[in-house]
């Protein structure tokens, strides 16, 4: 599995999905709570880090947030930056609530997906969400093949960061050969 470390100390507040107008501003869909929210925690940069930039989030529109990013005032460029990622560092995000089981999807990469009765069904590469919830795409070890498990009290009763693992209760069949993502 690749390192990590570098984005355990950073977490994803969205992507560019492209420009917005002829001032370069881009359209970025954010992972935050609160959509508005992309541009409250500060500079943003670049997954590799190489480029940082202060972003302004000024207004929605169809699932989508409208932002500025200083130093960007050219729709080429900014159409040049589709699906460049916008980090953050972690520590100017606001505490998690641990009383209430509180962690953000970054945390949920790497951790072990095991069964009730210790079944080891994988690793968690991603958490998607393509509208309807979120899913946890978890890479068996026999194949390295993915399944997305929708990520729900019943399927994941349990996360469990200091173990850094995740009981994990599938529907039945969903790990049955033949049912992983080709």
């Amino acid at each position: 599995m690749a390192d990590t470390s570098l984005d355990r100390n950073r977490v994803c507040l969205g992507v560019i999905v492209g420009a917005q107008g002829v001032r370069g501003a881009v359209r970025v869909k954010p992972f935050t709570e609160d959509p508005m929210a992309v541009g409250d925690y500060g500079p943003v940069e670049t997954k590799d880090g190489a480029r940082r930039f202060k972003i302004e989030a000024t207004g929605v529109a169809k699932g989508v947030v409208i932002c500025k990013l200083q130093g960007i005032t050219d729709r080429d460029v900014a159409e040049a930056m589709r699906g460049t990622e916008l980090y953050v560092d972690r520590e100017a995000l606001p505490d998690v609530d641990e009383d209430e089981e509180g962690y953000y999807h970054a945390d949920l990469i790497g951790l072990e997906a095991r069964g009730p009765d210790g079944t080891l069904y994988g690793r968690v590469l991603s958490v998607q969400n393509f509208g309807a919830g979120d899913l946890l795409e978890i890479a068996r070890p026999e194949d390295g093949h993915t399944v997305l498990v929708p990520f729900t009290d019943d399927n994941v009763p349990l996360v469990d960061l200091e173990a850094q693992c995740l009981t994990l209760d599938p529907p039945a069949g969903l790990f049955d050969e033949g049912e992983a993502d080709e």
